[in-house]
């Protein structure tokens, strides 16, 4: 048995940060995740007025800003560098947004490429002059502001539902209270809007979540909710401030994926260790997914077991958890059968086209997949196992989710893996190799 620890969650580091960030005083936030996003997020934290010294260890002692973000001016606005972190630049454009002054919000260039006008149409109707450089929609943008008004508006959720999160981490600084309808043709990754009203409850944020019944709307425990409709379900944030104390970031179930498919599909039985197997995070369900193929799941005191078993293909609606589909996919050339995952065009802007990165990886060595606008199938190998042609190189288009996905091939005797850019998984996992080492 191989014993691994799950890193600490990239998403749930974020909105704690930021939180912190936000609050009146100090705060303590233990098991913070050392990865390039999370330092983007922290720098630009600081331009605007937090002070955030690191403890080591994952642990950080934050000071909140004094009345909230405070930018630059027109000449000289606050420079908000994303580099390529998606989450950085959504959750904080509306952050930013709450505060006063002047930020420009700027990435890579796979940033500038990736949409942002259902957020920031939505920052405009609430008060924010927002300008962007380019192209409408799309970073870089110049964000003028002296708070938001508050009120209702609607918000769409079919893109991402980071939309929605930076908005909700914002809202305790509107003028008045805020009422956020969710709109569009679908709501994706609702269960990462669950982790930002954690976080916000945990921070001592008032806000209520109504879903419409008939004709009339009533409250709801928002825990219960675990998708939701566009148009039935809006949520109300009193203005207030974040409660500064001492918190602690969870293991992250995105980054344990590979680590627990990898005792599915190598040698060696596999304990994952520093996961809540009650946890928010909608990545859990990888757990489920496994076992629906065939996986040997033991949950333990000490961690997660998954041991080596024969898999088998399923039909699953990936559409909330967006960031398993690599794991799933390769997995998948694992397995006997067909595997179908669907509803997951909202893939194709994230850090690459993950859709169809992910097919076209697969057919490198061989594995026969078909590619629609929102599904991927993929025809498993079986016991032949996927093969690596020797002198192969895996292609990460930049994105840490397909190198970590495809290291899953490595673990067949006579396998070599070589992907083109290593170092990519410092954005979510930088300490992945090391504990991969380990399988191999």
């Amino acid at each position: 048995m191989i014993r691994l620890k799950a890193p600490a969650s990239k998403s749930v580091s974020h909105r704690m940060l930021i939180a912190a960030a936000l609050s009146e005083g100090e705060s303590l936030v233990h098991n913070v995740l050392f990865s390039a996003d999370l330092e983007r997020t922290r720098t630009i934290l600081q331009t605007a007025g937090a002070e955030m010294d690191d403890l080591g260890c994952g642990n950080w002692r934050v000071r909140g800003m004094e009345g909230g973000p405070r930018g630059g001016n027109p000449e000289l606005p606050a420079d908000c560098f994303v580099s390529e972190s998606g989450t950085t630049c959504r959750l904080l454009s509306a952050v930013l947004a709450a505060g006063r002054g002047t930020f420009r919000i700027h990435g890579a260039e796979r940033m500038h490429e990736r949409p942002i006008g259902a957020l920031t149409d939505v920052l405009s109707e609430l008060g924010a002059e927002i300008a962007f450089e380019n192209r409408p929609g799309f970073p870089p943008m110049i964000i003028q502001s002296q708070g938001l008004r508050g009120g209702s508006v609607s918000l769409r959720v079919d893109e991402s539902s980071q939309y929605l999160s930076g908005l909700l981490l914002a809202a305790p600084f509107c003028a008045k209270e805020l009422c956020v309808t969710l709109a569009g043709s679908k709501a994706v990754s609702w269960p990462y809007v669950g982790l930002t009203l954690q976080t916000m409850e945990d921070f001592g944020i008032a806000f209520r979540v109504e879903q419409l019944s008939g004709e009339s709307w009533q409250a709801v425990p928002w825990k219960e909710l675990t998708r939701v409709t566009p148009g039935e379900v809006r949520i109300f944030v009193q203005p207030g401030r974040y409660n500064a104390g001492e918190y602690s970031v969870e293991g992250d179930w995105s980054g344990a994926s590979y680590l627990l498919a990898a005792g599915a599909v190598g040698q060696n039985p596999v304990l994952v260790t520093g996961l809540r197997a009650d946890s928010l995070q909608g990545d859990r369900i990888i757990l489920d997914l496994l076992r629906t193929m065939g996986a040997s799941i033991e949950i333990r005191t000490d961690g997660i077991l998954v041991s080596p078993s024969p898999l088998y293909g399923i039909d699953v609606d990936m559409g909330q958890c967006p960031d398993l589909v690599p794991t799933l996919a390769m997995t998948a050339s694992f397995a006997e059968g067909v595997t179908h995952i669907r509803n997951i065009a909202h893939l194709r802007i994230k850090e690459c086209d993950r859709l169809s990165a992910c097919a076209a990886e697969l057919a490198r060595i061989g594995v026969k997949t078909e590619e629609t606008e929102d599904s991927l199938t993929i025809y498993g190998c079986g016991p032949a196992r996927p093969s690596v042609p020797a002198g192969t190189v895996f292609r990460t288009s930049n994105d840490h989710r397909m190198a970590m996905s495809c290291a899953l091939f490595g673990l067949v005797p006579g396998n070599v893996v070589e992907v083109d850019d290593p170092s990519v998984v410092r954005k979510s996992f930088p300490e992945f190799w090391n504990g991969w080492r380990k399988l191999a």
